[in-house]
């Protein structure tokens, strides 16, 4: 397999097509599109709307206690008065209307990650093994599937689940059951013990599991097994990709905004065991060498009382959706190969897809997040080249380093990172978190970002107001952002091994190992 594309032939009513899937993202600066700045703008501009109307009220208010004299002396202080009345009246109601749809803080309070148990760690030699041992492949299927998990950035310490890892593997909907349970119930024991919640409090539930959906549903099964209360607003979402634990972070935004004094827990995993493809359709093999078990569960708050001990307030959220474009929609799909065996197909435009989808996110992100005078010269050069025509006019990339000072870019596999990476002009500390993550747990889809999070934790890094951003992509193809910003300084002697899985093993992994 080449560094700039993987090549990969599948058989297709009996004529070979050869497959050729580019691992380098397009150039961003030739993707960026006016539409899409002026819809960041547009986001911008809606929080401060509320300050303007307030100003201009109290303006008014001002003026209309000192109007001049134009009437009779002896009707003087009833128009006064009048006016006065009515002026107060206004503000009082726009203060009221203000006060009801104003933006309530949504607070991080604890987040904790999911570790597996040791006994079903796999290292790379015993994933080929056990791949030649299944039987199901081919011999070119597995020296294929040996190249890819030996450049994909993995390490010998990922996890699989049992029903995968027993001899011969166990697919089953129970084994299937029972890795949700230990992933989902495994990261919420950790959080209600960190937190000291009772699953009694929590009013709102929102889990994300992409490729897993048994009835009853995922949240189902959490709100039995805790025992919450009969008036919970619980959502779970299925099919929405790597990028859903965004999405669920969203939601969850949403709806603190319309139920105050809340607590809002939100569940992201990836269930593998009935998704492991023993088939030999190439563009289908990708996932079974960077998926791995994991996942992760966020207590959110709109509560005053909460923000004292909360880690993070959430500052902005961007989704993009490229669904309306079929090759976009069509890019990541879920399939039967020519055999009957289900699995996942990644097209060849995946690389393009998602550099597109990408793109469009950071674009409209920039006006929320970047200061003014990046602002200035990312406009300066897409006007020049998109209304006046002036082509050697080279496109400006801003600097999103001076926006924030953490990264949690998905882990969705090594190519990806080095690309995002070189058009961000990111250094590797800032790729540290991410490269740690796939190498540590491999790409546990949703739940990744909050991996990275744990790392950033762990190492010591979060200091006070600092501002995290956390992106990832998915199958529709989306690609969504968050804004976090730290509501204190959170050394690495603080953090707590109850939720965060790094704190035991972060002097076992050196930089250095990002050069593996």
């Amino acid at each position: 397999m080449e560094r700039e594309q993987l090549t990969a032939e599948m058989n297709f009513n009996d004529s070979s097509i050869v497959i050729k899937i580019r691992r380098k993202l397009p150039d961003f600066r030739r993707l960026v599109k006016l539409k899409y700045v002026r819809l960041g703008y547009h986001y911008a501009s809606v929080s401060p709307l509320y300050a303007v109307l307030l100003a201009l009220a109290l303006a008014a208010l001002a003026s209309w206690g000192s109007l001049p004299r134009l009437t009779p002396p002896a009707e003087l202080t009833d128009l006064d008065l009048g006016l006065r009345l009515a002026g107060l009246s206004c503000l009082a109601i726009f203060l009221a209307a203000y006060y009801i749809k104003r933006p309530r803080p949504v607070y991080l309070v604890e987040f904790a990650c999911y570790k597996p148990d040791d006994e079903l760690k796999i290292s790379q030699d015993a994933f080929i093994e056990m791949t030649a041992s299944n039987g199901g492949f081919s011999e070119e299927t597995i020296k294929f599937q040996e190249k890819i998990a030996r450049r994909s950035g993995l390490g010998d310490e990922t996890y699989l689940p049992r029903g995968i890892l027993s001899r011969p593997p166990n697919l089953s909907m129970d084994e299937a059951r029972l890795e949700a349970e230990k992933v989902m119930f495994g990261c919420i024991d950790a959080l209600l013990k960190k937190t000291r919640v009772s699953p009694s409090e929590i009013g709102l539930l929102v889990v994300n599991c992409s490729l897993f959906n048994p009835t009853p549903s995922l949240a189902s099964m959490i709100i039995n097994h805790y025992k919450m209360r009969e008036d919970v607003k619980s959502f779970n979402l299925g099919g929405m990709g790597c990028s859903a634990g965004l999405i669920s972070i969203d939601l969850a935004r949403d709806l603190l905004q319309a139920n105050p004094n809340s607590l809002a827990l939100v569940v992201s995993m990836e269930n593998i065991t009935l998704n492991w493809y023993f088939g030999n359709d190439r563009s289908m093999l990708l996932p079974n060498c960077i998926f791995r078990m994991g996942g992760a569960a966020s207590l959110l708050s709109n509560r005053g009382a909460d923000r004292s001990r909360a880690k993070y307030r959430l500052s902005v959220t961007v989704r993009t959706h490229k669904g309306t474009d079929d090759r976009s929609y069509n890019c990541v799909y879920q399939r039967e190969d020519s055999t009957g065996k289900l699995g996942v197909s990644l097209a060849k435009e995946l690389m393009a897809v998602a550099g597109e989808a990408l793109t469009t996110n950071i674009t409209t992100l920039g006006p929320l997040v970047l200061p003014l005078a990046e602002q200035a010269k990312f406009l300066g050069t897409l006007v020049a080249r998109k209304v006046f025509k002036m082509r050697r006019v080279r496109p400006y990339v801003p600097d999103f380093k001076k926006a924030f000072e953490h990264f949690c870019i998905h882990a969705g596999g090594r190519a990806v990172l080095d690309e995002l990476q070189k058009n961000l002009r990111l250094q590797e500390w800032h790729m540290e978190p991410s490269r740690m993550t796939l190498h540590r747990f491999g790409n546990t889809s949703s739940s990744s970002l909050w991996y990275e999070l744990a790392y950033t934790e762990a190492m010591g890094r979060v200091g006070r107001n600092d501002r995290v951003w956390q992106i990832a992509f998915g199958s529709g193809f989306k690609c969504n952002s968050a804004v976090w910003r730290a509501m204190r300084a959170i050394p690495a002697e603080a953090v707590d091994a109850t939720c965060n899985p790094w704190v035991h093993c972060r002097d076992r992994y050196p930089v250095k190992v990002l050069a593996c």
